[in-house]
């Protein structure tokens, strides 16, 4: 009789200092369903206050669902090296709360997410919303930071079933969590990085 395929419960973050995104997928196998989404969002403030609202709101949520991994975005700095500095506070706090539960933490650019839910790495806000509604079956799309989050859990999950569908070798060890992983900017797995190289 085969064994039950293990079910796992993921979180994906999409951080930001006004409002962070949060969406929780189960996984078995291949096959994903949705199990919460929603938003912390922060009022006008000093920067500490807010960043103290997401650390304890998302433990809360993290509470709620249970989730076994976590994901969340990496920070993009494009033109506004300020705002950057400001969202990566965001994420700090909430990768704080992430830890602070146990969880292990992967991190995924932007590009990666996008072309891992639409297959395009520079695919719009509203694609997102229109496939990760597709994926899980959703009635109605989430909106955008939240769907921005349930896509990055859903990219961890495929990345996660691409990882254990790989079968180890005789001629090279093969990574054993996603930190030893490397994908490239489309987001397609490319190799691992040597312990040395795995980011903590």
């Amino acid at each position: 009789m085969a064994a039950a395929r293990p079910v796992v419960r993921i979180i994906g973050i999409d951080p930001g200092s006004r409002v962070t995104g949060y969406g929780v997928v189960e996984v078995v196998g291949t096959r994903s369903r949705w199990i919460a989404h929603g938003r912390i969002t922060c009022a006008a403030g000093p920067l500490p206050q807010r960043l103290l609202r997401i650390l304890r709101e998302l433990h809360a949520v993290i509470v709620e669902y249970r989730p076994h991994e976590a994901a969340i975005e990496e920070v993009f700095v494009k033109t506004n090296v300020a705002t950057a500095l400001i969202l990566g506070q965001a994420r700090g706090a909430a990768i704080c709360a992430l830890a602070n539960a146990g969880l292990d933490v992967a991190e995924y650019s932007s590009t990666s997410v996008k072309s891992a839910i639409v297959g395009y790495g520079r695919a719009e806000k509203a694609q997102i919303q229109h496939m990760v509604s597709l994926l899980l079956n959703l009635a109605e799309a989430p909106p955008t930071d939240a769907a921005d989050a349930l896509a990055i859990a859903l990219c961890h999950a495929h990345r996660r079933s691409a990882l254990v569908a790989q079968k180890p070798t005789s001629r090279a060890r093969r990574a054993t969590s996603w930190r030893q992983m490397q994908v490239d900017a489309e987001g397609k797995l490319i190799g691992q990085l040597a312990d040395k190289q795995v980011k903590r």
